[in-house]
């Protein structure tokens, strides 16, 4: 009789598991709800030609956007390298057909990386029957980096302004004081290529940064295209350091790696700003999740604690830890929140990582309010050891906490805050009362920040009481931040969909993520020159003429409508327990 009752309970809790009901983990918490992709088999013969033949697709949009981007890119204003070169210097008169063979290639690459989610993670709602290996993603990531790395930068001209501020330091000054134009002088070569809008700012970057760009100032000097090459090196790390990071992190929360991977590293949000626009938020997305990984995995080598008489053990009984570290785990945990700690130093929103690890760690340690203040002197001790070394090794000093809200002079049409105040004042114009935008950007801005904040404390809650995984709490916290974030460039996406890219895989989270990574990446202009509204036109019609008709003539060669084969629905879903 025991037995059949053991096993009605075992067939009840697999029932409830299948229907997705919550149960209990395995430490008596609320387990975290999440579709568990199982292992599914390879790409049979017939999927294996179609991807080839999408990697292909993602291959040559690639090298379409590299080409054309001797034309139309941010190139310098001067040492322009291809500047009155024949044949490939063709590309910066013919305007209009470069914007539509860059504009073409961003599409493909687009299309591409949609149809190789069939083969990641399924349609819509589905799961992929079959699915490609890690060595074919990881093959086809490279092979769709390579032409933008070694293409002049997309999309944005910051990289100019890296170049600038890291010559300041160079020269002993202080580039948190002083903007290219009043350090370097508005006859520089470096300043000639700053936006006009940030010759007089001062950096907003943290210390790790700039410190490495005054030694790639003093190896490269007044040579633009070898700093340019310099900081995308930079900027390939951080990706391979996301590369790394992110299948451990998925794996920890249930998570394909294959289809984290897709989502958060062959993103074309990824390819086209970290990789082609050579930003920095590549380095400290890269930093934050390695030092994340590390830190989990501390967490996870703690063992109950057992009768210790020694100082250690009062001081861990005196907070109400009941788990103990061995060194192994105390070195991971340094190390991890010491490399978190080095990502804020580039920039420094990725610090409120650290606090969802304090979260992690103090339920691991145990129950109460003690283990939680054990662990922020813990980390907090790590955190201010390695902003101050930082600071004072690299001569920079804090001169960056005053600098952290420069880009709020733009006004993002993606931030909420500033959207809704831009739109209520130009209300107000039209209705003869003003244009009282500032004054509603002064109310806008501080609300949405109280609200990121109280939506981020939430989320630190319930990583503590075990509702989220850490890495998942985190994602949902930076998505409110970006969001509510005064200025929003479409790279700051990333900030929000690469960590959930390891623990979401509900279509409540994924469609709206790919949609947005889709429509974002296709509707923003090359920088580094300035359209008609003509020339625009043209080469949409261009685009939309050539993506038609190619789909028409693949129709039958490409998993365009899902056919039987390439996808089919996913099993039950089950529940999975994520204790921290």
């Amino acid at each position: 009789m025991v037995a059949l009752e053991d096993a009605r309970r075992r067939i009840i809790e697999l029932g409830r598991r299948a229907l997705g009901l919550d149960v209990p983990a395995a430490d008596h918490t609320i387990a975290v709800l999440h579709t568990v992709e199982t292992e599914v088999p390879g790409l049979d013969p017939r999927e294996t030609v179609q991807f080839k033949r999408i990697r292909l697709l993602g291959a040559t949009g690639s090298v379409l956007m590299a080409i054309s981007a001797l034309g139309v890119a941010a190139q310098p204003v001067v040492q322009n390298p291809v500047s009155g070169v024949r044949v490939i210097g063709v590309f910066a008169r013919w305007q209009t057909s470069s914007l539509a063979l860059c504009m073409i290639g961003t599409v493909l690459v687009v299309m591409a990386w949609l149809l190789l989610g069939r083969f990641a993670v399924g349609g819509f709602g589905r799961s992929p029957l079959h699915r490609l290996s890690r060595s074919q993603l990881d093959r086809t990531l490279l092979l769709w980096i390579i032409p933008l790395s070694v293409a002049p930068p997309l999309f944005s001209n910051d990289v100019y302004s890296y170049l600038a501020q890291s010559e300041i330091a160079a020269r002993g000054l202080d580039p948190y004081d002083v903007g290219p134009a009043t350090g370097l002088g508005l006859h520089n070569v470096l300043t000639y290529n700053v936006p006009n809008i940030w010759r007089d700012t001062p950096a907003p970057y943290g210390p790790l940064f700039l410190w490495v760009g005054r030694g790639i100032a003093e190896l490269t000097g007044d040579n633009i295209i070898l700093g340019v090459w310099a900081h995308r090196l930079l900027a390939l790390a951080g990706v391979a350091l996301i590369v790394w990071a992110l299948p451990r992190l998925s794996r920890r929360c249930g998570v394909a790696p294959v289809s984290a991977l897709w989502l958060g590293a062959a993103n074309p949000l990824v390819l086209f700003h970290l990789v082609g626009g050579v930003h920095n938020d590549g380095l400290m997305l890269g930093l934050m999740l390695a030092g994340m990984e590390f830190c989990l995995r501390a967490i996870s080598r703690g063992r109950p604690d057992t009768a210790d008489h020694s100082g250690p053990g009062k001081v861990r009984r005196w907070l109400g830890i009941t788990t103990r570290f061995d060194r192994r785990a105390w070195a991971l945990l340094i190390f991890g929140a010491f490399v978190i700690t080095l990502s804020s130093t580039v920039k420094f929103t990725s610090i409120i990582a650290l606090g969802f690890v304090g979260m992690a760690l103090a339920r691991r340690w145990g129950r109460g309010l003690r283990p939680i203040v054990g662990a922020a002197l813990v980390l907090g001790v790590i955190a201010v050891v390695t902003t101050v070394f930082v600071a004072y090794a690299s001569g920079l000093g804090f001169g960056w906490t005053h600098t952290l809200g420069t880009a709020n002079a733009v006004r993002s049409w993606m931030s909420l805050p500033t959207a809704l105040g831009i739109v209520t004042g130009f209300g107000g114009v039209l209705l003869g009362l003003g244009d009282h935008t500032t004054a509603l950007l002064s109310i806008t801005r501080p609300i949405a920040a109280a609200v990121a904040g109280f939506l981020t404390l939430r989320m630190l809650v319930a990583t503590w009481i075990g509702r989220l995984h850490s890495v998942g709490a985190l994602g949902v916290s930076l998505a409110a931040i970006v969001l509510l974030f005064p200025v929003v460039q479409p790279w700051y996406l990333l900030w929000a969909i690469v960590p959930l890219a390891a623990w979401a895989t509900t279509s409540a989270f994924r469609v709206p993520a790919v949609v947005f990574s889709a429509v974002v990446s296709v509707m923003l202009m090359p920088r580094g020159a300035d359209f008609g509204v003509f020339q625009i036109i043209e080469a949409a019609v261009a685009v939309v003429i050539v993506s038609v008709g190619f789909i028409v003539l693949t129709r039958n060669l490409l998993p365009w409508r899902n056919p039987a084969g390439v996808s089919a629905r996913s099993q039950p879903p089950a529940a999975y327990g994520v204790s921290s």
